[in-house]
């Protein structure tokens, strides 16, 4: 049965696109067929990891939920990305937001229709054949997030070791459990190497009674490629490369 995973962050900056973008990549070298929505509409960014701006897009999101084009007429065949590493059957599809100021201003003015975006992804899964659909969301709780959190089969929540990522997490930790997600993994982000991961973990397990998928340290080698790669796809034997793809192996399993 095809999955959906939705990864959120309460704030922004947490590197919400950055790990949505490396586990989709991590999930597709195995052999499966991946796509991937930016829906963080506002603010989208996701494409860049891809290569992606927007004379290469003649078509987005936007402009489906505008009602100008059918689903499938967005997506973008990124497999590329994964170069010598694909499977026979690996594939990978972006789905971006648009980049354009009108676009965005127009979706902030008028919003949109939530429920079209519900039956988006059900026809992205049906005619794109895809095994598993990542959501990259926007940051806090709004109504197209709590609809991609009501339909996921996995919610990743991704927060930094921060007061106010902790308080803000709590948020949606229990908006997550009243929609009764069947999975709900914690990914702490942009830890100091000099911290105690175990400690961190047992004090976030606690905090939000919700089991912590992974701790990714803040690397330098991260932060030097700027988001212009996938991280994991050029050094896949580094220890963040490492983490996420356990991380992965919770989703896929």
């Amino acid at each position: 049965m095809p999955k959906i995973i939705s990864v959120h962050s309460f704030r922004g900056g947490t590197g919400k696109s950055n790990i949505t973008a490396n586990l989709a990549a991590t999930v597709a070298r195995y052999g499966h067929r991946v796509g991937i929505v930016d829906t963080d509409i506002q603010s989208p960014g996701i494409h860049v990891l891809f290569g992606f701006d927007e004379e290469m897009m003649e078509l987005s999101l936007n402009d489906y939920l505008w009602g100008r084009c059918d689903v499938e007429d967005t997506a973008y065949d990124v497999t590329f990305a994964l170069k010598e590493v694909a499977k026979k059957n690996s594939a990978i599809y972006l789905i971006p937001s648009s980049l354009n100021l009108g676009e965005i201003t127009r979706i902030l003015r008028e919003g949109y229709d939530v429920g079209l975006l519900h039956d988006g992804f059900q026809e992205l899964i049906e005619r794109l054949n895809l095994e598993y659909l990542f959501i990259d969301t926007h940051p806090g709780l709004n109504e197209e997030t709590l609809l991609s959190i009501t339909i996921s089969d996995a919610l990743i929540i991704i927060l930094r070791p921060d007061h106010q990522d902790f308080q803000g997490t709590a948020v949606t930790v229990d908006v997550a459990r009243q929609l009764e997600v069947p999975q709900m993994l914690m990914v702490v982000n942009k830890a100091l190497p000099n911290l105690d991961f175990d400690t961190l973990r047992r004090q976030v397990e606690i905090s939000y009674n919700a089991s912590v998928a992974g701790i990714l340290p803040l690397s330098e080698e991260v932060v030097h490629l700027a988001s212009r790669d996938i991280f994991c796809l050029r050094y896949p034997s580094h220890p963040f490369s490492q983490i996420v793809e356990a991380i992965a192996k919770q989703i896929i399993t």
